[in-house]
């Protein structure tokens, strides 16, 4: 098996055994609701074959995903639901992961296997610059107002991109994770935030206590498990923080959990689970209007250059 294919074969089983779980002890489910926003679709396609993992949605009712097949990025309008590849990938070598809009149309992408930090602008679909940090699987990223932050599932780092005021991108820092970290000795991180008072950073460890948040201190490096009470996330994914609301994609249980934290994200209330019919493993959300935007990302399904793949949108809590 390839390194690529063995990678993303490894992400597909990712604590497989333990996707249950995470369903203990988190509230009430919430079904997604009628469609909200009138003509708006709540369900579109995305191209076949497109293998999609990240969604970002900016300032305007768009949302971009990012293709594991190719490394395009696609776009599409959410009020028609129509899209189309605005960049083009680097190859199956060099995927595109997690994704981050910028305040500037800048993209900025986590590229997997190829070890890549990728700036894309959006306007163009031009790639500005690669950076190589010599990763094993850059997963997900967070902007905040002075870096790009990257987590990478096989190593114990995160990778800080600085950012100047005008959100240009320049050096990249290795910063390695310590404290209450457990790096296990497969698929570990994945999605990242930062708490609301945005003092830190909030990253999902797949491994430690069964699955759960890491709350990291950005100057140090240090981390401390976030206390979730019962819950756990041993298939955490994409994360997204609204005010104090945290929704966390457990892909493998095709569901989002919901917590209420607090301001410095030290600890976490499950207040519900949402749950969709439509939903085929989703992976990262993202927001626009009262509405969460996930793409299917179908771990569970060998991917062919015909398979088919969505969005789906269902009601936030």
């Amino acid at each position: 098996m390839a390194p690529t294919e063995r990678s993303f074969a490894r992400r597909r089983l990712l604590t497989g055994a333990a996707a249950l779980t995470g369903a203990t002890l988190l509230g009430p489910t919430a079904h997604a609701a009628e469609n909200g926003r009138g003509a708006w679709p709540d369900r579109f396609s995305l191209p076949q074959g497109f293998q999609p993992e990240g969604i970002t949605i900016g300032s305007r009712p768009y949302a971009w995903f990012g293709s594991l097949a190719s490394g395009d990025v696609y776009r599409a309008s959410l009020a028609t639901g129509r899209g189309a590849v605005i960049a083009k990938g680097l190859g199956a070598d060099h995927p595109t992961v997690g994704l981050k809009i910028g305040p500037r149309g800048r993209l900025f992408l986590s590229g997997g296997v190829s070890g890549e930090l990728r700036i894309v602008d959006a306007r163009s679909g031009e790639t500005e610059k690669v950076y190589d940090v010599d990763g094993l699987f850059v997963n997900d990223v967070i902007l905040t107002p002075d870096a790009a932050w990257f987590t990478d599932s096989y190593r114990a780092v995160l990778y800080k991109l600085l950012l100047d005021r005008h959100g240009a991108p320049g050096a990249v820092e290795t910063v390695p994770l310590t404290g209450d970290w457990v790096q296990g000795a497969d698929f570990t991180a994945n999605g990242i935030e930062r708490t609301p008072d945005g003092s830190a950073l909030l990253v999902v460890n797949t491994v430690a206590d069964g699955g759960g948040l890491m709350r990291v201190e950005p100057r140090t490096g240090v981390a401390r498990a976030v206390d979730l009470g019962a819950a756990r996330l041993p298939n955490g994914d994409g994360l997204l923080l609204l005010g104090r609301t945290l929704y966390a994609v457990q892909q493998q249980q095709n569901a989002i959990d919901v917590f209420r934290l607090d301001a410095a994200g030290t600890r976490g209330t499950a207040i519900a689970r949402i749950t969709d019919p439509r939903f085929r493993i989703p992976t990262t959300v993202a927001a626009w209007g009262d509405r969460l935007y996930l793409p299917n990302a179908r771990f569970d399904v060998e991917p062919a250059p015909d398979t088919e793949y969505d969005a789906v949108a269902v009601r936030q809590v």
